[in-house]
């Protein structure tokens, strides 16, 4: 018999699991705030009690800020590299292979599932980095960041936009999986929010 079979209390050690640290804060209204972010950034840095950083003092174990997707600022930078995009669009961000050929075949397998859902590709954006705050052990694994767009077809309500984005990811991650690909990552793939992630 169990521990949880033999007594009646509430805490047994085999329910304990790992888990990372979370903070969130918001603005109830919905409203963006430079303030907001920054106040983000800092409650991630006090979360370093966790221990959550590696042997060279540096590198950390991959945290992130969850938020509501800028549109004016990809809009903007999207057009700076020729992309348009329209009101309802998503971006998905994507941790490739640094080797061309491996990020060239998860980028395909990744527009293969968008168009098996009825969704087509605006475009690609490499997403400016600075490796200079990481330490050596995140720098030795540091990925291709890309950004990916995909504008909402006409007749689409955004609830079936959002799941078929969501489909899409899924497909392509188990896909690459499947194909022995370790690099191949996608924190977020939405209409609605977007992950920076380190």
């Amino acid at each position: 018999m169990s521990n949880t079979e033999n007594s009646p209390a509430l805490y047994h050690p085999e329910f304990e699991r790992d888990n990372c640290g979370f903070g969130l804060i918001s603005h109830m209204d919905g409203n963006t705030s430079h303030w907001l972010v920054s106040t983000a950034i800092e409650a991630l840095n006090r979360m370093t009690h966790r221990g959550a950083i590696a042997a060279d003092g540096k590198s950390g174990d991959g945290c992130g800020l969850l938020m509501k997707k800028p549109s004016g600022f990809l809009t903007t930078v999207a057009a700076e590299t020729g992309i348009e995009l329209t009101d309802g669009f998503g971006v998905g961000v994507a941790f490739l292979d640094t080797d061309e050929n491996a990020a060239q075949i998860s980028r395909a397998t990744v527009e293969k599932e968008l168009v098996d859902e009825g969704l087509q590709v605006t475009g690609w954006r490499v997403v400016p980095t600075d490796s200079s705050a990481c330490g050596e052990a995140a720098k030795a694994n540091q990925p291709q960041i890309e950004q990916i767009f995909v504008n909402r077809p006409d007749g689409m309500d955004a609830i079936d936009f959002e799941r078929h984005l969501y489909v899409a990811r899924r497909r392509a991650e188990k896909v690459l999986e499947a194909a022995g690909d370790k690099e191949f990552y996608m924190p977020t793939f939405s209409a609605n929010v977007l992950s920076y992630k380190g």
